[in-house]
């Protein structure tokens, strides 16, 4: 559980993504961390505090003069609930609650406790498309992360009031995301890190192709750990459906030429290379422009078959490298393979596992291969060993950099 132990604030404002909330809280908890839930009187026009109770598993606070049917210990609840909290997340933060919270006003309990608060601030702005670009509510937005806090969104999309732009709440899912990152440690604020992931695909004829089992789960796995660490991301992804994680920036290919060209127009600014992408190794010499037809006593086409460039090589052979990190998907002998993979590639670190146990899995037992020996990583979900890739990544930046 990614926020196992953390005390949350949730506060609620008035509008209609409130409902968003609801599922927001649950899955917070799911992630282990404890909520508490404040909400302003217009919140309440949109749901109940009792529903809240209900999905918190605690008290609603709704009045800074302790009628809200919840109390604290010393009767002052703006005061209690500011420093009991690990971070407060205002969802949805209305374009009234961004413009007191940046006037430094404080009327009702969430505004008074926000004022009071000595933890960070987190909002999730939702408003219609216009209050979002009203040059007051710009403005206001330039304050409060002048005053050091995050801003999680907005999204833009189609509103409840029919009109479609900026000013949408993030969904539940993503804002659960942001707000995991932000408390997973910033090992890599600064760097520059580019992730290959997925298969690619190496065309016979219009309808057909080489490829291979890779989801890319690794790799999308280690882009996102590489963003919570505080990394600006870039992701290359071969033929796969996984959605981008959060703030990573994602470039789609398909072939093992079309990722070559997209690494090495991006490598020259990058302060470290993952190679996890599954890249095939050959491609058809002369592709059909014409599906090839299954004919009766005539036997199936001879393929022509001519290698790949090798991109991980090719990044590793530049003048001055990015730190190079390397996979390696093995059927058998997996460290001797391994260990032999690292050396022709040239690279300080690789990361083997069984192809056959990792191939489309969730999670992945993984064996960390350097210039030291070997070490095994124990079975764990991908996010949480691509977690671990990330500190041994920002552990041997540390030591380069006080060499």
């Amino acid at each position: 559980m990614d926020l196992a132990g953390k005390q949350l604030l949730v506060g609620m404002t008035g509008g209609i993504a409130c409902y968003k909330v609801c599922e927001l809280v649950r899955r917070l908890r799911e992630e282990g961390a404890n909520v508490t839930v404040v909400m302003t009187a217009a919140a309440q026009q949109f749901v109940t505090a009792t529903t809240m109770q209900a999905l918190s598993g605690h008290p609603v606070f709704t009045d800074a003069w302790g009628r809200s049917g919840a109390s604290v210990a010393d009767a002052m609840p703006h005061i209690a609930l500011a420093r009991q909290s690990d971070a407060i997340v205002i969802a949805p933060a209305s374009a009234d609650f961004i413009a007191k919270t940046a006037a430094g006003l404080a009327d009702d309990l969430l505004s008074t406790l926000v004022l009071a608060r000595s933890v960070p601030l987190l909002i999730a702005p939702a408003m219609n498309v216009e209050m979002w670009r009203n040059p007051a509510t710009q403005r206001n937005i330039k304050q409060l992360l002048a005053d050091g806090a995050l801003l999680f969104g907005p999204a833009s999309g189609a509103q409840a009031c029919g009109e479609t732009g900026l000013g949408r709440m993030l969904e539940p899912a993503e804002l659960l995301e942001e707000i995991v990152a932000f408390f997973q440690p910033k090992l890599l604020l600064g760097r520059r890190v580019l992730v290959t992931a997925g298969p690619t695909f190496e065309a016979i004829d219009p309808v057909r192709g080489i490829t291979n089992l890779s989801s890319g789960k690794m790799g999308f796995a280690l882009a996102r750990a590489a963003r919570e660490a505080g990394a600006e991301v870039t992701l290359v992804a071969g033929p796969t459906a996984l959605p981008t994680p959060r703030g990573v920036r994602r470039i789609n290919v398909r072939s093992a030429q079309e990722m070559a060209d997209a690494v090495l127009s991006k490598v020259a600014a990058t302060d470290v290379f993952v190679a996890v992408a599954a890249v095939a190794d050959w491609r058809v010499a002369h592709v059909s422009t014409t599906k090839l037809k299954k004919r009766p006593d005539v036997p199936p086409p001879a393929l022509q078959l001519a290698p790949n460039p090798d991109i991980l090589a090719s990044v590793a052979a530049l003048p001055h490298p990015p730190f190079c990190v390397a996979f390696a998907a093995e059927t058998d002998d997996v460290i001797a393979h391994a260990c032999a993979k690292r050396a022709a590639k040239g690279v300080p670190l690789l990361v083997a596992n069984r192809a056959q146990d990792a191939f489309g899995a969730d999670d992945s037992e993984l064996h960390l291969v350097d210039a030291r020996g070997v070490t095994t990583l124990p079975r764990a979900a991908k996010l949480v060993q691509a977690r671990r890739i990330v500190a041994e990544i920002a552990q041997r930046l540390a030591a380069e950099n006080t060499e």
